[in-house]
């Protein structure tokens, strides 16, 4: 990041006294590669330019940020400056000793300004300094961060282990449910459960029992098919298939026909321990095959996911054909099948198909005779292809599990950046939580409707307090509190316009929609409104709206059920996307960013946003 405005003027009057110095009148950049053999600046692209350019291009560009600009001009002012004096002093080298003498001052100086520019930064995008601030960056400079995010993290643990490592590279320290904690004014912390969700919050210098926090909730699960406890099913016209059972809306419509991977947690032994490990056969294994048109109304459906949504992971082996006729198929109901065995160590690993076995065996180290000690899996399938930025001008994002990836990793970048500069002069906790199974209604213990969020503030504010806060304690901490429940809405689809509300239809790669229905479905009302608008203003980011029809059905989020258990103010607003629970989505090349700028404000913000709004 570049160094402030200060530091600049600190560089000016130490080294160019009584000086003003004019950028040269050129048509292109002055060469700014310094005696640190930095790479010259160069200028950053707008933002259409840069979507037009391959990914290569945006990966190298998309750094650009417009809050950069000041300071490259600074830094080629004083550059053009100390090269001007350096060549007379070229010159003065030329004149008498005694004209030369009254220089030297003006030369070691000089050398001064060099060393101090070694201390900076020259990249091909700019200057920075090696100190974080609070400046505005580009958009567009998340885009593939999100997109590499979405494709190298299929499941919902591997999700959330992925922006556990962020938290951790950025100072975050990891409390566990099970200890006590020791938590501090300045500290950032966060605690998962379950593997798949998580809480992260940072902790203001100022902060005092009783005072607010700002929080942003979400959902970081997506629409999946499971494997079953027992996926191992009986071979049929020579395929080798897999048993899954649907996650929410998992095998839908969109499901036929996509090259699906494997991937999950599995629970190993190892000695006297068992230990969890992620992992991700991430190439085409399985396939849910339609009935081609030709047959006519069997092809059209509707289809039965028990038995016609089956997928196929293989082709039996002339052995494996042999030894199914030789050997009379079992009735699976004449008796009961145990999933722990006395004679045997390897029960679970038999119920599952041999090859998939081997193959995640092999994906966690295991030599084939050690694949009796995975004691037990969590696996689901996913769509393999990339996360991509499509377009005519790389406007789109298309890629799998949007719902809800997208706001979740907004909030939790929002989060790194907002307590990355320091939190000396705010009194909140600030606060991000992702939960899991709000798809399939929050009733679990990690999801929403669990006590995970309500709990953690509680132990928080113990911590801090030094004692078992009562509730007074809580409840002024509740009242003062405000929460943004962001779970991605419904960008306007052009081939379906007479479906969506006038006026009240989300664009992509505009910013955050407000999501407001008349009948509770979401937490949205005038005050919380005008608490956001005025966040988002103070930062100059742009709020959309949107709302159902009247002859429409709404969906729901999580932000009702932790409002109301908690009594805390509460918005839903989120990003846009087409295609909501499609096994492939879309949503603009721009919106992540644009998340990140709008919860980063609100994370920012809303200490004295709620100064404006308090009723004394």
């Amino acid at each position: 990041m570049v160094r402030n405005a200060a530091s600049m003027q600190s560089l000016r009057s130490s080294y160019l006294p009584d000086r003003t110095v004019e950028r040269p009148q050129s048509s292109s950049r002055p060469n700014v590669s310094s005696a640190s053999g930095a790479v010259p600046a160069r200028s950053s692209p707008s933002i259409p330019n840069l979507l037009q350019g391959d990914d290569n291009t945006i990966s190298a560009e998309l750094a650009a940020a417009e809050a950069q600009v000041w300071s490259l001009k600074e830094m080629i002012k004083l550059k053009a400056a100390a090269q001007e004096q350096l060549q007379r002093q070229e010159q003065q080298a030329k004149m008498p000793r005694w004209h030369r003498s009254e220089r030297q001052t003006e030369k070691e100086a000089l050398q001064n300004l060099y060393n101090s520019l070694r201390d900076l930064e020259i990249e091909s995008v700019g200057l920075r300094s090696r100190e974080p601030t609070k400046e505005k960056k580009n958009a567009a400079s998340y885009t593939k961060p999100f997109c590499d995010f979405l494709t190298e993290n299929p499941t919902v643990f591997h999700a959330v282990d992925a922006l556990k490592q962020d938290l951790k590279t950025a100072g975050f320290t990891q409390l566990s449910e099970r200890d006590a904690w020791k938590i501090e004014p300045s500290g950032k912390y966060f605690v998962e459960r379950n593997g798949s969700s998580m809480i992260a919050f940072s902790v203001g210098a100022k902060y005092e029992p009783g005072n607010g926090a700002a929080v942003l909730a979400g959902h970081v699960d997506a629409l999946t098919a499971k494997l079953k406890p027992i996926s191992n099913v009986p071979n049929k016209a020579g395929y080798l298939q897999l048993g899954v059972a649907p996650y929410a809306g998992g095998l839908g419509k969109t499901w036929w026909d996509r090259d699906l991977g494997i991937g999950g947690r599995v629970h190993v032994r190892e000695g006297e321990k068992i230990v969890t490990k992620l992992a991700k056969l991430d190439w085409p294994i399985a396939k849910v095959p339609s009935l081609a048109e030709h047959f006519g109304a069997p092809s059209q459906g509707p289809f039965n996911k028990e038995t016609q949504m089956v997928p196929i992971i293989g082709l039996e082996s002339a052995s494996e054909r042999m030894n199914a006729m030789d050997m009379p198929q079992p009735d699976p109901f004449s008796q009961p099948f145990f999933l722990v065995s006395s004679d045997s160590l390897n029960t679970f690993t038999s119920t599952q198909p041999p090859a998939l076995v081997k193959a995640i065996g092999a994906s966690l180290g295991l030599e084939s005779n050690e694949v009796h000690n995975i004691v037990n899996w969590e696996l689901e399938l996913f769509d393999t292809q990339p996360a991509t930025v499509i377009g005519l001008h790389k406007e789109f994002i298309s890629a799998g599990r949007i719902d809800d990836k997208l706001c979740s990793w907004s909030a939790l970048q929002a989060l790194i950046e907002s307590s990355s500069y320091g939190t000396d002069d705010s009194s909140l906790i600030k606060v991000v939580g992702l939960f899991d199974d709000e798809e399939i209604g929050s009733l679990l213990r990690q999801g929403a409707r669990g006590n995970f969020l309500p709990i953690t503030l509680e132990r928080a504010v113990g911590a801090l307090s030094g004692h078992t806060p009562g509730s007074d304690l809580m409840g002024r901490t509740y009242a003062n509190s405000f929460m943004v429940s962001s779970d991605v809405t419904h960008a306007v689809n052009p081939n379906f316009t007479e479906v969506y509300l006038a006026n009240h239809a989300p664009h992509l790669n505009v910013g955050v929609a407000i999501a407001a229905d008349s009948n509770g479905h979401m937490t949205t009302d005038s005050v919380s409104t005008t608490i956001l608008k005025r966040c988002a203003d103070r930062v100059g980011a742009q709020l959309q709206v949107f709302q159902i029809r009247n002859d429409s059905r709404s969906g729901g989020t999580v932000g009702p059920m932790l409002s109301s258990a908690m009594g805390m103010r509460a918005i839903d607003a989120g990003l846009a996307q087409l295609s909501m629970h499609s096994i492939r989505a879309t949503t603009g090349a721009l919106d992540p960013g644009l998340g990140v700028q709008l919860f980063k404000g609100f994370l920012d913000e809303f200490e004295e946003v709620d100064r404006e709004v308090r009723d004394e």
